[in-house]
């Protein structure tokens, strides 16, 4: 028997090995087609064939961002303190607020609670040196005999005095809010990183800027005051447009000009959302407060309905009492407006200026990589 050095071919004899540098020849069982026509296509079953009946692979996923960038979408970069660092929405600014107030209550309430009895204390007195009352008693005491000269005499010194003790009122309120203004600005600086801060440290670093906070205060307060003799709604310009100015005052550490160029920039193009959340905040502020300084009224609406044929003159005793319903309605609401338009100005620069991207890296929080283009 002959052995054979590999398989055979079609006649029995040895296939010959193809010599090294020899090209392989090409195998004649797939017949090449005629030039210039396309090969059939295999058949459908013969395009996948399946070894020992397995199933075919399931075809590729297409491509998924890895979920750990977005898993905190919700909170943007994160959220170190007491807003998330992304622009933010309604109830994300009134939370913020909120979550300020509680989350720091002893200073927020301490802070507005000094506040509120300087305001309460400097209004009393001038309500005391003015001596509105006296006034008033006078002009009950004349009766239904008194000529029309007496009665215009005592109108104009009613009026006068009231004057006085408004201005003294504005006076004390302008105070008391600068203060508070520039002490809670700081505080929301610190509580937006999460940051821990004590009295001592927010009143040091605020101390500085209160005086300029003052004339910055008075300024915005005139503007007010002098577009509202003419109409509402040109006051409401620059209530708007230089809401801002007090918190860019404190934390940009400019000049008072540059503090109202910032503010009206930051408003610019949202004027109306700036306006809304700003005029929710006191509508929320001031019906808080009305409510908890009815009770202290009671003695007054007593004496009002009781003798309506008499004028009410209000005795020391119900001007103490209004003032103390006073300073717990100015404790307890007063921070909440100041909170909002701090968060209202940083939300402006997030959305902006990408401040939340400089808040992040504040607070120790390293912004993920964006998504690879495919």
């Amino acid at each position: 028997m002959t052995e054979t050095g590999g398989p055979s071919g079609p006649e029995g004899t040895e296939t010959p090995k193809p010599q090294a540098g020899e090209p392989a020849q090409p195998q004649a069982d797939a017949p090449t087609p005629p030039r210039g026509e396309v090969p059939p296509s295999p058949a459908p079953e013969q395009q996948w064939q399946s070894p020992s009946g397995a199933t075919p692979p399931p075809p590729l996923p297409s491509y998924q961002p890895p979920q750990q960038q977005y898993a905190n979408w919700k909170v943007g970069l994160g959220r170190p303190g007491v807003i998330p660092l992304r622009p933010l929405n309604l109830t994300d600014i009134l939370d913020g607020a909120v979550t300020a107030m509680r989350k720091y209550w002893r200073m927020v309430f301490g802070a507005a609670a000094i506040t509120a009895v300087l305001t309460a204390a400097l209004n009393l007195v001038g309500l005391l040196l003015v001596d509105t009352t006296g006034d008033l008693e006078k002009i009950r005491d004349l009766g239904p005999a008194a000529t029309d000269q007496e009665l215009m005499n005592q109108m104009f010194s009613v009026l006068g005095g009231s004057l006085a003790t408004s201005f003294i009122t504005l006076v004390a309120t302008l105070l008391g809010t600068t203060i508070l203004t520039g002490f809670l600005t700081v505080l929301m600086g610190k509580a937006v990183l999460g940051k821990p801060v004590t009295f001592k440290e927010a009143l040091k670093e605020a101390t500085p800027r209160l005086l300029p906070l003052l004339g910055l205060t008075v300024l915005y307060t005139l503007a007010i005051m002098v577009a509202a003799i003419f109409c509402l709604l040109p006051a409401i310009i620059p209530y708007t447009f230089w809401a801002l100015a007090s918190p860019a005052f404190i934390l940009e550490r400019g000049t008072v000009m540059e503090a109202f160029r910032r503010s009206v920039k930051l408003v610019s193009g949202m004027f109306w959302r700036v306006f809304g959340i700003l005029l929710l905040a006191y509508v929320i502020s001031s019906f808080l407060a009305s409510i908890i300084t009815i009770p202290f009224s009671f003695s007054a609406f007593l004496s009002i309905f009781g003798n309506l044929d008499q004028m009410y003159v209000p005795s020391t005793g119900d001007l103490i009492l209004q003032s103390v319903g006073t300073v717990i309605a100015q404790t307890i609401v007063g921070p909440f407006t100041a909170l909002v338009t701090v968060i209202l100005y940083i939300d402006q620069r997030m959305r902006r200026e990408g401040m939340d991207i400089e808040l992040a890296r504040a607070a120790g929080i390293t912004p993920p990589p964006p998504p690879q283009a495919w």
